[in-house]
């Protein structure tokens, strides 16, 4: 009885809540994991052909999306579709206060990098506002990035991109509305000046968010600024 006690003494805070409060899939409720294989294994992948600059599905030999709206990013990419499974676990990990997903949900994206050829210097999360920072308590898109640069031993700059002011959330609005909320809502530091960075965010619906956050990089100097989300919708 003693030994198990010594070493329940010796573990970490976090090793000793998952004692206390064993985790349970966030899905599909069994226990041994936040977000099991299984569910994992359920997650349904974007397929190619994607677009190169704004990351959607082709259904022909021309993006449809580009033709009308002329992105302002090098190229945006999402691991999959924002369905089931996966929306469950980014809404656990976003409203349900999770943070032990986001490892596990990094390495989605850590795995995606990994089959794309672009240049990345740094890695950089899209900010939220101070104020919704502390209401969560955390930025969930800082520690999906944080999970990302450690495993491709990437330096992550935390500082190079704040919110300047208060938005509504994106969920809430239309296309036209999600563009008007974010404008001008991003400053970056002149740390980017040169630098081809990857922004990471949890979810990709329209792509404006993702934008409006290269707009504000590319004119503080940056060379090259890509996209990166966990998911998607399927249609928009």
């Amino acid at each position: 009885m003693l030994a198990p006690m010594l070493h329940a003494a010796q573990a970490t805070p976090r090793a000793l809540l998952d004692l206390l409060f064993p985790p349970r899939c966030v899905c599909c409720r069994r226990g041994g994991a936040w977000f099991c294989a299984d569910c994992r294994a359920r997650i349904e992948p974007i397929p190619a052909p994607v677009c190169d600059a704004c990351g959607r599905p082709l259904v022909s030999a021309h993006c449809s999306f580009c033709a009308i709206h002329s992105p302002q990013i090098d190229g945006v990419r999402a691991v999959a579709f924002f369905e089931r499974h996966l929306r469950e676990a980014i809404h656990a990990l976003k409203y349900d206060h999770r943070p032990e997903l986001a490892p596990i949900l990094g390495r989605l994206l850590s795995d995606h990098l990994a089959g794309l050829t672009w240049r990345v210097d740094a890695i950089v999360a899209v900010p939220l506002h101070q104020a919704r920072e502390r209401a969560r308590g955390y930025n969930q898109a800082r520690l999906l990035a944080h999970s990302l640069a450690t495993a491709h031993q990437l330096p992550i700059w935390d500082d190079a991109l704040t919110r300047t002011r208060s938005t509504r959330p994106q969920v809430e609005l239309n296309a036209r509305e999600r563009r008007a909320n974010v404008q001008d809502a991003f400053s970056a530091s002149a740390r980017v000046a040169g630098a081809h960075i990857v922004l990471v965010d949890d979810v990709c619906t329209t792509g404006v968010t993702l934008e409006a956050c290269s707009i504000a990089l590319k004119a503080r100097g940056a060379q090259a600024v890509y996209g990166l989300a966990l998911a998607r919708p399927r249609l928009e």
